[in-house]
């Protein structure tokens, strides 16, 4: 056990396993007493699982939290808040429905007799509150205030209810400047109190402004732990996104050969994305990159018609094309594998063999049943060409591992016969086996003539086979990359690029 008395919490070799998926392979996580320590890393990287393990939603694998010198073992949320790890989420966990000082005491309300003495409540919940730098009147219900007031409320219970650590899950997310400005003046005051202070989000500027240092993440790993005093946007997003560039033969070629299959002209979506621009040629790979938030999802599902742009024209081999929703996509013969396969993607109740049919069927018309025989065959060809892992067609596909259900899913809209395919993170979460048969898919996919968009926080797999590089942040696109200017180097310049300073000379 540690004797600092300045040590808040220092959790040590945190490690928990999924089946196919290393979540947290031996994770530290150290916290000090009137610290506001930032937690880094893109989705997938084990942020939220590692708050899980510190806050008893999930059982850890490996490793032990040493909580005010002292070993514990949080086996629930409740549990970790009575011993003193507080959490609050982006989406307020209270009652709206109920008064502000009804939030702040459920569960603890002070009683007269056998009724709530809500005069001592509500006097208890103005003082409370007074000390967070709001002043409200807590007899009024929690929905009539806005988002920032209600996270400074979720801030207030869990710090009376745990008072050692508390935990913010991208909580700025729906606020706006002055309601950020507010929150941090809350989080400032806890910082002076003494408390630790775990900050998540994917907001850099946020980060170099309210936070004394971070700690990042990258594939369930550690990869450093900076102090944000010294540190650049550079630095942190290089521990985030990683530099070593990717080796490999043979360059993707600059300049592509093939005809032009696709015009993007400023597509856009008020407050999701900016006017964004792409000509796509057949065998071409364009890459998008960027941090958490600068809006690669976006991108691809208003290219593949998932949401509805407000502004903007499509071409396919010169002719212009509506897409009113995925269906259409499909149609002209697009293809989309989504960021989070398990949610967006896999039915997990059914079997591979009907995963696998389900975009063919889709284009078919659900009228015209595909016959069982030909179902068989085209799924027997894929897990063979693809060497999908599996006992049988018939095993419900949430059974496979991470990267066998993701092989899957790239055989669910290569049975489409697709002139396009846009890929959302394709190797998130995956083993490295996996990892590799997927990258070298790709390639051959481009050079067998089929074009493709790829979203990825790797770096190094956009450097390995991307012809350009297209860079967005803060939901714009803001550069290009083409031939041997694509390298880790460039796209991180790119990213980190200071967009107050930006054509300043």
């Amino acid at each position: 056990m540690t004797n600092d008395p300045h040590l808040a919490l220092h959790a040590r070799g945190i490690s928990k396993f999924f089946p196919g998926t290393i979540a947290l392979d031996n994770v530290d996580l150290t916290l000090h007493r009137g610290e506001i320590h930032a937690l880094l890393g893109e989705n997938g990287a084990g942020k939220s699982t590692l708050i899980k393990c510190l806050t008893g939603v999930y059982r850890r694998d490996g490793g032990e939290i040493e909580l005010g010198g002292e070993v514990v073992d949080p086996k629930s949320t409740h549990h970790s808040q009575t011993l003193g790890i507080g959490t609050v989420y982006q989406e307020v966990n209270l009652l709206p429905n109920l008064t502000v000082a009804e939030n702040l005491y459920l569960g603890r309300q002070p009683m007269r007799g056998p009724f709530v003495d809500r005069r001592k409540m509500n006097s208890a919940a103005r003082e409370t509150l007074r000390g967070f730098g709001v002043q409200i009147d807590p007899a009024q219900l929690l929905s009539s205030f806005s988002v920032a007031i209600q996270q400074v409320v979720a801030i207030a219970r869990a710090v009376e209810m745990s008072g050692k650590i508390l935990i913010l899950d991208e909580p700025t997310a729906s606020l706006d400047n002055e309601e950020v400005q507010l929150l941090f003046g809350v989080i400032r005051t806890l910082k002076e109190r003494g408390l630790a202070v775990v900050f998540i989000t994917h907001f850099l500027d946020q980060v170099f402004d309210i936070c004394d240092c971070a700690t990042v993440l990258r594939n369930g790993q550690v990869v450093g732990r900076i102090d944000l005093e010294t540190a650049t946007r550079n630095d942190v997003i290089t521990l985030m996104l990683g530099r070593q560039l990717a080796t490999r033969v043979n360059k993707p070629a600059s300049q592509i050969e093939g005809h032009t299959l696709l015009e993007i002209d400023g597509l856009h979506k008020t407050g999701m994305l900016d006017a964004f621009s792409l000509d796509l040629r057949e065998g071409e790979v364009v890459g998008l990159a960027g941090l958490l938030g600068s809006g690669r999802t976006e991108t691809a599902n208003l290219i593949f018609g998932a949401v509805k742009a407000d502004h903007g024209r499509l071409k396919l081999r010169g002719k212009e094309i509506q897409l009113r929703n995925p269906r259409d996509a499909v149609a002209h013969g697009f293809a989309l594998c989504p960021e989070d396969r398990k949610t967006e993607g896999i039915v997990g109740d059914l079997s591979v063999r009907d995963n696998i049919a389900l975009a063919l069927q889709a284009r078919r018309g659900w009228t015209r049943p595909i016959p069982r025989k030909e179902i068989d065959a085209i799924a027997q060809h894929y897990v063979r060409t693809l060497d999908i892992r599996l006992a049988n067609l018939d095993m419900p596909i949430r059974l496979l591992s991470g990267g066998n259900q993701q092989k899957a899913l790239l055989a669910r809209w290569l049975a489409t016969e697709p002139d396009f395919l846009i890929l959302d993170e394709p190797t998130r979460g995956i083993d490295i086996g996996a990892h590799a048969e997927i990258i070298a898919l790709i390639e051959r996919l481009q050079q067998n003539g089929m074009a493709l968009l790829v979203a990825s926080s790797e770096m190094e797999e956009l450097v390995a086979y991307s012809n350009r590089v297209i860079v967005l942040r803060d939901r714009k696109q803001v550069g290009e990359l083409v031939g041997d200017e694509v390298t880790s180097d460039n796209i991180i310049k790119a990213i980190a690029a200071d967009p107050q300073t930006e054509g300043v000379t």
